[in-house]
């Protein structure tokens, strides 16, 4: 098994986390996304987007984050980060949904203004950034894991809101207001064979 991967994508380290969370052996296979290794041929054809990250197992090629999230939960069996139950297992798609939407505007947008040099405007997708972390706040208030789904585990949902949450003060959004965030971070940094997401000088982290 093998994961193509940055390590300043937040995206890649998503799978990255996961794959060490479980425990599994695989491959690291860095692309140069300064130089456009990303969009080489070679690289097209295992992600026709040019994105990161891609994950490959056997004849498998996996691409999107929260779809190796998911090939990774299935494919190990492990029902306590994926459950199996149709209403336990729409509570964690419905915060995928979230990682791919709200996070990808907001804090992952920002960051990538400081980080990337992207040309978003800053200031709306720091706005856009502290409306769903309001939310997930509240949501982290009166449970340990993002998903309502009555467990004491954390499920793929919480792997996929991690990295960019994590790495938000490099975008220059605070999150020192945020208790029940700060909570969950701590939370997520604290399991076994976790991995961190490289960080960098930027934003509020400079």
């Amino acid at each position: 098994m093998k994961v193509y991967y940055h390590p300043l994508s937040g995206h890649a380290h998503r799978a990255r986390l996961f794959l060490g969370l479980l425990g599994i052996d695989h491959e690291e296979e860095f692309v140069d996304l300064a130089k456009g290794a990303h969009k080489t041929p070679e690289y097209l054809k295992l992600n026709a987007f040019g994105q990161l990250p891609v994950l490959v197992d056997g004849d498998n090629v996996i691409a999107d984050s929260n779809a190796i999230l998911v090939y990774l939960a299935k494919k190990s069996g492990a029902t306590q980060w994926l459950p199996e139950t149709p209403a336990e297992a729409a509570a964690v798609q419905r915060w995928l949904s979230v990682a791919a939407g709200q996070i990808a505007f907001g804090p992952a947008a920002a960051r990538l203004v400081t980080v990337f040099g992207a040309k978003f405007n800053a200031e709306e997708v720091i706005a856009r950034a502290h409306a769903i972390l309001k939310i997930i706040d509240a949501q982290l208030a009166t449970r340990d894991w993002i998903a309502d789904i009555g467990g004491a585990h954390p499920t793929i949902a919480d792997i996929a809101l991690y990295s960019y949450i994590s790495s938000a003060p490099e975008g220059n959004v605070d999150l020192s207001g945020y208790a029940s965030v700060n909570a969950w971070l701590a939370r997520v940094e604290a399991l076994p064979g976790f991995v961190p997401f490289q960080k960098t000088a930027a934003g509020l982290a400079a």
